[in-house]
């Protein structure tokens, strides 16, 4: 769009096509299926819903299941990611190697799991902590978060995984029949 020419001035099948480039994904499947609404919204939901799973994380962590249903939500997240802006968007958001996500909270899970077994405790005990910080006072944690958080990562790295195998099968079948530009 040009200065001296207003949206209304604009052809009707290009008036609701992102002009700003903080509102593109970057590379997208086909810029005819593009959803702006959802696009935005994904972008105003994504951090909060993160940040929701992280409560999920350490409120959860008294009692069982906490890790694997807050990463269960961050997944969605990145589902949720992925179906706006495609695989291209997803990259931008998290680019580290899928395999050592999984590998790194399958070995925080199973470290942490059997350390109680090294001081004589049966092998996944818990055993509170407490830390007294300067500024925040004591604090007291669950030895069993640290676990939670190894399941956490470890389902992160599971839900992205399939979204790069999953996604990669859809973008080529697209690409094979054409859909892609």
């Amino acid at each position: 769009m040009t200065t001296d020419e207003t949206p209304h001035q604009r052809p009707f099948e290009e008036w609701d096509r992102p002009q700003e480039p903080w509102m593109l994904p970057g590379e997208c499947r086909n810029p005819e299926d593009r959803s702006l609404l959802l696009e935005m919204t994904t972008r105003a939901v994504f951090p909060t819903v993160l940040v929701f799973s992280l409560y999920l994380l350490l409120v959860g962590h008294y009692g069982p299941g906490g890790g694997f249903s807050a990463g269960l939500v961050a997944g969605l997240a990145f589902v949720l990611r992925y179906i706006a802006g495609g695989s291209a968007d997803l990259g931008a958001v998290m680019a580290p190697r899928v395999p050592a996500v999984i590998g790194s909270g399958l070995a925080l899970a199973l470290v942490t799991g059997l350390v109680p077994a090294a001081f004589g405790a049966p092998v996944l005990s818990t055993t509170k902590l407490a830390v007294d910080l300067p500024l925040l006072g004591p604090i007291e944690l669950q030895t069993s978060l640290f676990l939670e958080i190894g399941v956490y990562v470890l389902i992160i790295g599971v839900v992205l995984d399939l979204l790069r195998a999953l996604g990669t099968g859809i973008e080529r079948d697209m690409d094979d029949a054409g859909e892609l530009p």
